[in-house]
């Protein structure tokens, strides 16, 4: 309510109305400034943080709520639209409501956005999440303001009930794929350029995670798409976690005629020289060997170093027998190959099966 001494002229009311319209906008724009300033604050050079990126999402939804509530109080004062005052005070809370929803959709959307980014999702599957947020929040706030309006919302519930489940019964395979997928993400199961192995046998490089696939490039140069539910349900080895670095092992036989001591200098010295000379080896590793079994053939044994990576593991391993092979040749060391002596032994009373004399080939009998 304006004033007594302005009440009743028409001219000072529409001058107080305007007087509080000017102090509304003037207050949202002081409120503006200091959420700039609190951002330059937090953002260390120039790097948007969480609290600045929150601030920013609040500053639009404050401002238009003062400037709104500014608005509807100005008219409020004005004498000769006192029969409009209980419109106004509805018309005031459904703002109220409106840019409450409006603030919220946007500050679950940067939360959202946020976090995505941080779990290093797929930029479009991050627009498609913060959409179908936004969606919901601001269904929710629909329905908060038509029930605030009392209108009935109870058969608007029902329907979207019965539409929701004949969508999800149509869309059954798209929404396991979507929340299968967002569960991979979450979990950080895997990340792009992470290379993984399932339990079927395929590997290669995660190059995309969708909202319905992932695709995976293998070392062969193709890409297999795999839906996110059939990845969800699979057991993965990830090469990548919890670092790229991983074991190699190189299996082999000596002759039980070897000098066991000599191999082992000999191994050990062979996998030194490979861990030096080769930029896919770990440097700082110290190599293993051990004997394992004795064999039918040889004394078998292995040797362990590191690889950089899953696709350096593979040259790693390869040289790494090569020389072993060539060094093994040099020192008169012998690897044997899979020998089995068979040992036939017959009683005085027992001759071995003689020949039948039989007819030849050829002969009458076989024309038969």
């Amino acid at each position: 309510m304006p004033p007594q001494f302005v009440s009743g002229a028409p001219l000072l009311e529409a001058a107080w109305a305007v007087g509080i319209l000017l102090v509304s906008a003037l207050l949202g724009w002081v409120i503006i400034l200091g959420v700039r300033f609190a951002e330059r604050k937090l953002e260390p050079r120039g790097k948007a943080t969480f609290s600045s990126q929150l601030l920013e999402s609040l500053t639009r939804p404050i401002f238009l709520l003062v400037v709104s509530q500014g608005l509807i109080l100005a008219l409020h004062s004005l004498s000769y639209l006192a029969t409009w005052r209980p419109v106004l005070g509805r018309v005031s809370i459904t703002l109220v409501i409106a840019l409450a929803t409006y603030g919220l959709a946007r500050t679950a959307g940067m939360l959202l956005v946020w976090y995505l980014h941080k779990a290093k999702v797929r930029q479009s599957l991050i627009r498609l999440i913060r959409r179908v947020t936004i969606l919901l929040v601001a269904v929710g706030g629909l329905l908060v303001l038509l029930d605030y309006l009392e209108i009935s919302i109870t058969p608007m519930i029902a329907g979207l009930g019965l539409g929701g489940l004949a969508v999800a019964l149509a869309l059954q395979p798209t929404l396991s794929n979507f929340f299968a997928g967002t569960q991979v993400v979450a979990d950080h199961v895997v990340r792009m350029g992470d290379y993984i192995e399932m339990d079927n046998g395929t590997s290669g490089f995660v190059t995309d995670i969708g909202w319905r696939s992932t695709r995976i490039r293998t070392p062969f140069n193709n890409t297999v798409i795999i839906p996110n539910s059939r990845l969800a349900d699979s057991i993965i080895t990830n090469y990548y976690t919890p670092s790229t670095e991983l074991g190699v092992v190189v299996n082999c036989g000596v002759s039980y005629d070897s000098d066991l001591a000599h191999v082992e200098k000999v191994a050990l010295t062979v996998t030194k020289e490979v861990i030096e000379e080769l930029d896919e080896a770990v440097k700082i590793f110290e190599p293993w060997f051990r004997y394992e079994e004795f064999g039918d053939s040889n004394v078998n044994f292995w040797v362990w170093l590191q690889a950089t990576d899953r696709m350096a593991s593979f040259r790693l391993k390869s040289e790494l027998i090569k020389r072993l092979h060539a060094r093994f040749d040099q020192e008169g060391i012998t690897i044997n190959y899979p020998v089995r002596t068979t040992y036939l032994q017959w009683t005085n009373d027992t001759q071995p099966p003689q020949p039948s004399d039989g007819p030849k080939p050829g002969g009458p009998e076989d024309d038969r």
